[in-house]
């Protein structure tokens, strides 16, 4: 009887695969693939075991430089591997993507797959931007394969040096896990919605720009807060909620925090459950200045709800201008300004672009549209290298790949 596949993912903390390879997991595994994912320990780990049905392996390594403990942690997943003896590694997050390619390529897996998610270095200056540059070479020579989110971010990534072309790859139209469509589907959440809005406190009809993710300096928080000043001359009524404080244990800066508690502004938390935040939007402000192939803008989307975001690295994937949302220069807070008090202010623009955008999601970005892209390449690898495929009953017990 021939053994399935086996596939390890390594990440750097647990809530990229809680939350970026939630339901993948278990979808490769149903089609033939033993999985077992490394990362840094924590509750959301066990999380991922008990609901994807897989095996973990904790193992800390650690977001920032930290040498002496860096090394340690390449010791520990390279000895993991030899024990394992994997088909295929597939490392991602800047940390976790480094330390699981040099301990993939030191076991010598047969497939080595390196899933760029985003560059971090494009927003740091100085030695730490070359440090991060040495270290994406590191393990961009390491892998064989480098997939990265979005066709901008390959763009990106080779025209700067980091890997030849011929290495570098997008599936389909990119993004890592696609979402789930029907789970922010407007109309299923709007109870939940107007709860959100009575606990903000926010009056019934006025008119609502969200944000979603981390509230930092390199999420454009600074001129989403100066643009939400500008929009609020025009629609005095707006208001602004942004969800996503605390984040991975990001703080939000000193500098920011009294703005973050003006008039018509609510922050959130994290949540579990972003859904009903997205019901409750007209639109998503989505100005970050860097990304692989954001989230927030495909789940917005699903919902119907118009995105405004940068033309940056990764969200000029997500978004198409003039169409799904509308695009403006990184940092240009004016031009943010001008594009959210169109989309209040221009209700039949808001529901065009909103339901090309729910269009676009479901057809190109819906879960098992872009698993099917993963569990293709990864088959295709296997076959490749003479490598065992996933198992043929296994297979039956779902869409075979």
């Amino acid at each position: 009887m021939s053994r399935s596949p086996h596939l390890v993912f390594v990440v750097t903390v647990p809530v990229t695969a809680n939350v970026l390879l939630r339901g993948q997991l278990a979808y490769l595994h149903q089609r033939g693939f033993a999985i077992t994912v490394i990362s840094s320990p924590g509750p959301e780990l066990e999380q991922v075991a008990a609901r994807e049905g897989v095996d973990v392996i904790d193992i800390p390594i650690a977001r920032e430089i930290e040498v002496l403990r860096d090394a340690r942690s390449l010791e520990r997943v390279t000895r993991a591997l030899r024990t394992l003896a994997p088909d295929i590694v597939n490392a991602s997050t800047a940390k976790g993507g480094l330390v699981g390619m040099l301990a993939a390529a030191a076991v010598r897996t047969p497939i080595r797959i390196y899933q760029l998610r985003g560059l971090r270095l494009e927003t740091e200056r100085g030695i730490k931007r070359s440090v991060l540059g040495i270290a994406e070479r590191v393990a961009a020579r390491c892998a064989h394969r480098i997939v990265c989110n979005s066709e901008s971010l390959r763009a990106r990534y080779v025209d700067d040096g980091y890997a030849p072309a011929d290495k570098c790859v997008v599936l389909g139209a990119g993004s890592s896990n696609g979402i789930d469509v029907e789970r922010f589907s407007r109309e299923r959440w709007e109870p939940e919605a107007a709860q959100v809005r009575a606990r903000l406190g926010i009056p019934a009809g006025a008119p609502v720009i969200g944000f979603i993710g981390r509230p930092v300096a390199d999420k454009g928080i600074a001129e989403l807060l100066d643009a939400f000043t500008a929009v609020r001359k025009h629609v005095p009524e707006a208001q602004l909620v942004v969800v996503g404080a605390g984040f991975a244990g990001d703080q939000i800066a000193s500098s920011l925090a009294p703005r973050l508690h003006a008039s018509g502004v609510h922050v959130v938390d994290r949540v579990d459950e972003p859904a009903p935040y997205y019901a409750l939007m007209d639109v998503l402000a989505f100005p970050s200045h860097r990304e692989g192939f954001p989230n927030a803008p495909l789940e917005a989307a699903a919902a119907g709800v118009p995105t405004v975001g940068a033309r940056a690295t990764g969200v000029k994937d997500a978004v198409r201008d003039g169409n799904t949302g509308i695009l403006v220069d990184v940092g240009d807070a004016s031009g943010l300004a001008y594009g959210l008090t169109r989309y209040l202010l221009e209700p039949r623009l808001r529901e065009a672009h909103g339901h090309a955008a729910r269009a676009r999601a479901v057809a190109q970005y819906s879960h098992t549209v872009v698993w099917e892209r993963w569990c293709d390449e990864y088959t295709r690898l296997l076959r490749d290298r003479g490598l065992p495929l996933p198992t043929r009953n296994a297979q039956e017990r779902g869409a075979p790949c």
